[in-house]
C-alpha cells in the first residue's frame, strides 16, 4: 500500500521558515512527479511546487522566490523549503505523488504563519 508522510509543519512568526518532508513508502517504483498543495480555509486546493524525476520544477506565482522543491529520489522523497513566509501562506500543505497507476495524496501538514 503507498503511503505519502509529511512533517515539518507548524507555527512560525511572518518572515520566518520551515521546512517540510514528504516520504512516500510501499513502491519500489519512483515517481514521476513529487510536489506540494496547500489549501486555506474556504478555499480550493492549489499547487504549491512540483519536481519532476530528473529535477525540473514548478512554482505558484505567489511562491516564486521564496519557496524551493526539492527530491532525493532514492529515498522517494520531497522536500519544500519555505522561507519569507507570510500569513497568507498559512494553509494545510499536501504532498503529491504520480504514478502510472494513479495520483496519491498525503493526509497534510498544518502550516500558520503569524502577523
Amino acid at each position: 500500500q503507498v503511503q505519502l508522510v509529511e512533517s515539518g509543519g507548524g507555527l512560525v512568526q511572518s518572515g520566518g521558515s520551515l521546512r517540510l518532508s514528504c516520504v512516500a513508502s510501499g513502491t519500489i517504483f519512483t515517481f514521476s512527479e513529487m510536489g506540494w498543495y496547500r489549501q486555506a480555509p474556504g478555499k480550493q486546493r492549489e499547487l504549491v511546487a512540483t519536481t519532476r524525476t530528473y529535477g525540473s520544477t514548478s512554482y505558484a506565482d505567489s511562491v516564486k522566490g521564496r519557496f524551493t522543491v526539492s527530491r532525493d529520489n532514492a529515498k522517494n522523497t520531497v522536500y519544500l523549503q519555505m522561507d519569507s513566509l507570510k500569513p497568507e501562506d498559512t494553509a494545510v500543505y499536501y504532498c503529491n505523488g504520480q504514478l502510472p497507476s494513479r495520483t496519491y495524496w498525503g493526509r497534510g501538514t498544518q502550516v500558520t504563519v503569524s502577523s
